[in-house]
Formats: structure tokens, sequence, C-alpha cells
């Protein structure tokens, strides 16, 4: 009875310490997952509407919630699609707080300086500027649903983060990149 009642005792503590053991290795995954997805996630909570310092606050809330969601052992399956799907909640919840829905982040679109004669950089910046205007008149769902696929996320991804049908995401990636060719500004076949 002595050996089982050790074995208990030890077992607890046993458990203990190999959960001790983890947390470094759970810390340099997190801090390499963030490496991983910062850019990106920053990028999709300023397309939202977040002002930069306000979209770090958020990319900040992702990775702690990311580091609990493991640290508890959850599910370890899409994390890429978890974490852009907790970033656009939290953006939201954010955007909804303080009321940003007009804010469009300084320097969100790069400006390419290539070589061109001021007649091809003159054409140049009104294609962007159209683009840009078509873009900023698409439904919100279009337009994150068109950022999320820029990000490289696949369908069924976007559909799980948005809440809309697999379908639907297609649907509106088609009529989105539609309105943007006609526009001028090409597309996904241009």
């Amino acid at each position: 009875m002595s050996i089982s009642s050790s074995e208990s005792v030890e077992s607890p503590l046993l458990r203990r310490v190999e959960c001790a053991a983890e947390i470094p290795s759970l810390e340099e995954e997190v801090l390499h997952l963030h490496d991983q997805f910062r850019p990106r996630l920053l990028r999709y909570a300023v397309s939202m509407g977040l002002k930069a310092h306000d979209a770090e606050d958020v990319i900040q809330e992702v990775f702690l919630a990311l580091f609990r969601h493991l640290q508890a052992e959850r599910s370890r399956v899409n994390l890429p699609g978890w974490v852009f799907r907790v970033t656009h909640n939290l953006a939201l919840k954010k955007r909804i707080r303080y009321r940003l829905e007009d804010c469009i982040e300084e320097g969100a679109s790069e400006r390419w300086t290539g070589e061109l004669n001021p007649e091809e950089e003159l054409i140049f910046n009104e294609r962007q500027r159209t683009l840009r205007r078509t873009f900023q008149a698409l439904p919100e769902v279009d337009r994150l649903c068109v950022q999320l696929r820029a990000e490289g996320l696949k369908y069924r991804e976007i559909a799980r983060i948005l809440g809309i049908s697999l379908g639907g995401v297609a649907n509106t990636l088609a009529r989105s990149f539609h309105r943007l060719q006609r526009s001028g500004g090409g597309g996904p076949c241009a």
C-alpha cells in the first residue's frame, strides 16, 4: 500500500514538473508563431480600420490568448485560421469600442516606385486611386474576404473566420475580383 500511495503522491508532482518543463518549449512555439504571423495579422487588423497602435494591442492579446489556448492543451488544428479568427473578433470589438470605422491607417498602401516616365507614373497613380476607391466601396465582408485571401488563407479558413458559408466566400471573391477588374485595376486574371 505504501508503493501505491507514494506513486499517487509522486504522480501529481511529476505532472507539475513535466508541465513546467513544457512551458519554455510552449513559449518558444508561441514566439515562433508570433514571428511567423505578426506582420500578416497586423496588416489584417489595420485593414479592418484600426490604427497601428490599436492593431498592435490586438495582436498582443491574440498571442496571449494563443498561449493560454495551447497551455490548456486545446486543439492545435489549423492554428493559422485560429489566430486570424481571434484577430478578427478582437479587432471588431476594438473598432466598435473606439468607433474607428472611418479611420484608415496612414501608409497602409505602399506606392510602387519603379522607374517610370512622368506619363506612366500619372497613369499608374490614377489606376491605384481608382482601385483604392473601388476596393473601399466594396461591402465590408467583401473587403475582408479579399484581404484574407491576399494573406494566403484558403476559402474554408476565410469562411470560418468571417462566419459565412464556403459558397458565400467563393461568390464574394468572384464578385469582388470582377468589380476590381471592371474598374480597370485588373484582378487575379489580369
